[in-house]
């Protein structure tokens, strides 16, 4: 019973159906946001997100009963799990904010779709090697900031006053924002050699820092999708096996009784 269960769960129709409605779910949460929408069909869409929460609940309820406590060994389980309980606390005073907390479960399209689940699993598989590159990141942030208070911090101390303000004007022009014109060329005019410390700091921040780290994500999606195939391949080879050994078995029967 809990196997047909769990695989009925597993099914296309089941997934796909699970995913349209978390997609519907997000229109209408966002229907929410609009006050004429509300005022003309408020309760129209209060009902009909009712609705689409009361499906989240049967189907983690379904689940919990197929797979019993090996729902809980699953971390795309507690998350889905975790989405939908949010949404049962109630918005009292205090918890107002759970209510703009609904929105999460849209998230739910993730851990429903396989390819956002390995777009998701490559992100946190590459975490542990993405630690050493914000290391340097750091390093290179605390260095520079140190440098810019010290060089421009007298002439723009609204800028490079502190070194937390340094850090923030280097963070924006490590993400090109407004760079040029709204920081290093006034601080050009002032210091015309100030080119010497910005350049170079952009390029290895923006172009080789940055680039660091989507080269490691892109490695460890690679990586998933190889460690993905290999398992596909070796379900398949053992669904072959197993059918080998049926039919040497009625062979084998069938000269035993030929015998």
């Amino acid at each position: 019973m809990r196997a047909r269960l769990a695989e009925f769960l597993e099914t296309a129709l089941v997934r796909n159906g699970i995913i349209a409605v978390i997609i519907f779910n997000a229109v209408i949460l966002g229907f929410e946001t609009s006050d004429s929408v509300m005022a003309q069909a408020g309760g129209l869409i209060l009902a009909l997100d009712t609705i689409c929460l009361a499906i989240f609940i049967v189907e983690i309820a379904l689940k919990l009963v197929a797979h019993g406590r090996r729902f809980f060994t699953s971390g795309w389980n507690l998350f889905d799990f975790t989405i939908v309980a949010i949404a049962l606390v109630p918005a009292g005073q205090g918890l107002s904010v759970l209510r703009a907390l609904r929105i999460l479960r849209v998230l739910r399209v993730v851990s429903a779709t396989p390819r956002l689940r390995r777009v998701v699993e490559g992100l946190f598989s590459a975490l542990p090697s993405m630690g050493s590159v914000f290391l340097l990141t750091t390093l290179v942030f605390y260095i520079g900031a140190v440098m810019a208070t010290k060089l421009f911090g007298d002439a723009f101390p609204d800028w490079f006053g502190t070194l937390g303000r340094s850090a923030y004007s280097l963070f924006q022009i490590m993400t090109l924002e407004s760079w040029s014109m709204g920081i290093v060329r006034p601080v050009m005019e002032v210091y015309p050699a100030a080119w010497t410390f910005f350049v170079p700091f952009i390029l290895v921040t923006t172009f080789v820092v940055v680039n660091l780290v989507v080269g490691l994500i892109v490695n460890s999606m690679q990586d998933a999708h190889h460690q993905e195939d290999v398992e596909r391949t070796d379900v398949y080879r053992d669904e072959v096996l197993s059918r080998l050994a049926a039919i040497e078995a009625k062979l084998n029967a069938r000269d035993d009784s030929q015998g």
